[in-house]
């Protein structure tokens, strides 16, 4: 019986992709710009190898790394948390997600006004913290529900919990993902509640997800058919549109998601546990917060030790990312397009570097290798 655990790192990138001047992020580099901060200190996933990876020549390597180590290339065209995931378990996206740099068409928030008997406020791209801060007081005042994206194919919701009950505003979200589909078919609608009074609105940590359902097979769905067990942390099960999963754990943050993984890997199953660790994306990179990302980081790798013990003789990790989001860049607080590390580590794997790879699905191509199922996707096993 074996176990597996993928945990992302959501945004950690390692350095902009060949093709990131097309998506206007050259010279982007996450793991650079948090290794600018005091609070940058990760020997952990040095000794796995993390310094060690293709690329990362500014950091000291570890002489004999303990872990296997390497550079991924996202093969699609994207740098959001949906395609970075579904690439990571065997979905390719050719094709970008649509996005609204200016707001969602008009005859688009007609109808989800008239499906939710609400009226929408904004309309436009706006950061999270920003959006409820110039439209809070009005929507608190008129029910009218702010409605807003930014450079991620996403229709996001927000709406004060005193004013529209989470469970209400979740059924907004489900009524808009039913109708956004075909040119409007984002990637996800997000709900996003907040709570406080004027002048101090604060986000709740019950945001939900609502995604569209993958466009492919995916190690989940290839892992369950076999009769393994799928447990998601986090938002995974959300990207994934719950299918495949066979237990969701959402979680509140960093911490809490880290706490339950270390809760779960004192049980006994066989399959995959799929963990996406959110807070270095969602509160410190989008907010070009280097001191944070990189104390984010810390708290991780302090952590890492407790998660290495309980790694039975048949398990194994992998810890990665989805995509990036340089809390140092300076030309948008959007997600940039970088390559992502990749380190794993189990008593029957090989230490080493396995170079630069083309495509994130050969993480999930590694899954599927241990539990002994052919990939019905393009993937290549990094296990030798």
């Amino acid at each position: 019986m074996s176990r597996f655990f993928i945990i992302v790192l959501d945004s950690f990138g390692i350095g902009e992709m060949p093709d990131a001047e097309a998506f206007g992020d050259t010279g982007a580099n996450t793991i650079r710009s948090c290794s600018t901060s005091d609070r940058f200190h990760l020997p952990n996933m040095k000794k796995l190898g993390l310094f060690n990876i293709d690329g990362i020549d500014f950091l000291e390597g570890c002489d004999n790394p303990t872990g296997l180590y390497a550079r991924l290339k996202e093969a699609s065209s994207g740098k959001d948390t949906t395609i970075g995931h579904w690439e990571i378990a065997g979905v390719y996206s050719p094709d970008p997600m649509p996005v609204f740099p200016d707001g969602f068409p008009s005859e688009t928030i007609a109808r989800f006004e008239s499906l939710t008997g609400r009226k929408v406020l904004c309309n436009k791209p706006y950061s999270g913290t920003e959006v409820i801060k110039d439209y809070g007081d009005e929507h608190v005042r008129t029910g009218a529900l702010i409605v807003y994206t930014s450079a991620d194919s996403v229709f996001q919701i927000a709406a004060h919990e005193d004013v529209v009950p989470v469970e209400q505003l979740y059924e907004y979200c489900r009524i808009a993902r039913g109708m956004l589909t075909g040119d409007v078919g984002v990637g996800r609608v997000i709900a996003r509640p907040f709570i406080g009074e004027s002048g101090n609105y604060t986000r709740t940590p019950r945001r939900h997800d609502f995604s569209l359902e993958p466009t492919g097979v995916t190690i989940l769905d290839q892992l369950k058919e076999a009769g393994r067990d799928v447990i998601s942390v986090g938002k995974i099960s959300d990207i994934f549109a719950g299918r495949g999963v066979t237990q969701s754990n959402p979680t509140t943050g960093n911490p809490d998601g880290i706490d339950k993984t270390i809760a779960i890997m004192d049980r006994d199953f066989d399959g995959l546990c799929f963990v996406n660790l959110v807070d270095t994306d969602m509160i410190y990179g989008h907010r070009r917060d280097i001191d944070g990302y990189a104390g984010a980081l810390a708290y991780f790798d302090e952590k890492l030790p407790a998660i290495l013990d309980k790694l039975g003789d048949d398990d194994y990790l992998c810890i990665t990312a989805d995509h990036g989001c340089d809390p140092g860049f300076t030309k948008s607080t959007d997600h940039t397009r970088e390559y992502i590390p990749c380190l794993m580590y189990g008593k029957k794997i090989k230490p080493g570097n396995r170079g630069t790879r083309e495509t994130f699905a050969d993480i999930g191509a590694t899954v599927l290798d241990v539990f002994g199922i052919t990939p019905k996707f393009s993937g290549t096993s990094m296990l030798i």
